[in-house]
């Protein structure tokens, strides 16, 4: 990291090699909450645009890529080549692997894990608690799981604790109640198994 980033960010903030930043990005925001590692470490390569803002306590490798105005929350660990476009919230805790891809207008919210190569379309909006408004205080908020290839249709909710199995699609508006088992296309609200993927490959 320059010196000249140093000075502007802090020394929490761990800057790779070769970083493109735009004007007006927070790098290092501070969480109310108390967390360990107080740390921003973001690897080499990244494009960071105007309206981005990160907290300290993430960690994300190389190849980042984000849209305006993203928020990128604390406690998460983000793994290579996340593209992110613009007005997406990434809340905290949640575990990002490789080659990522969050289209505008989502929400993550905390405690989410997405495996690697999956994509969430625009709109795709993420639930982790069973019971919103804090009438069951000691229940843990849950995130739904997406893994290795799923991919979210537009405008998608997907319920907290579900599995979106590998390479599952989920149709354009559903509503993601249950487990979506692997290699499988399921729409509508509550989403349902329509077909395989192997069906639709032969057809």
């Amino acid at each position: 990291m320059t010196p000249t980033a140093r000075r502007r960010f802090g020394d929490n903030v761990v800057l790779g090699d070769n970083i493109e930043l735009e004007r007006y990005v927070i790098l290092g925001e501070k969480t109310g909450r108390k967390i360990a590692d107080l740390r921003l470490v973001i690897g080499d390569n990244a494009v960071i645009r105007s309206g981005t803002v990160i907290y300290l306590g993430t960690r994300i490798g190389p190849e980042l890529r984000t849209g305006h105005n993203v928020v990128i929350r604390e406690e998460n660990v983000i793994g290579e080549n996340l593209q992110i476009w613009s007005n997406s919230v990434i809340d905290y805790g949640c575990r990002i692997g490789n080659h990522v891809k969050i289209h505008c207008n989502c929400y993550v919210a905390q405690y989410t894990v997405i495996e690697d190569d999956a994509f969430m379309a625009p709109g795709t909006i993420i639930a982790n608690d069973m019971f919103p408004g804090k009438q069951f205080p000691e229940l843990p908020l849950i995130g739904p799981t997406i893994k290795r290839g799923a991919q979210i249709g537009c405008n998608c909710t997907l319920r907290p604790g579900v599995t979106i199995g590998e390479y599952a699609l989920v149709g354009a508006g559903s509503v993601v109640t249950k487990d979506i088992p692997p290699r499988v296309l399921a729409y509508g609200n509550p989403a349902r198994v329509v077909k395989t993927i192997d069906d639709i490959a032969a057809a």
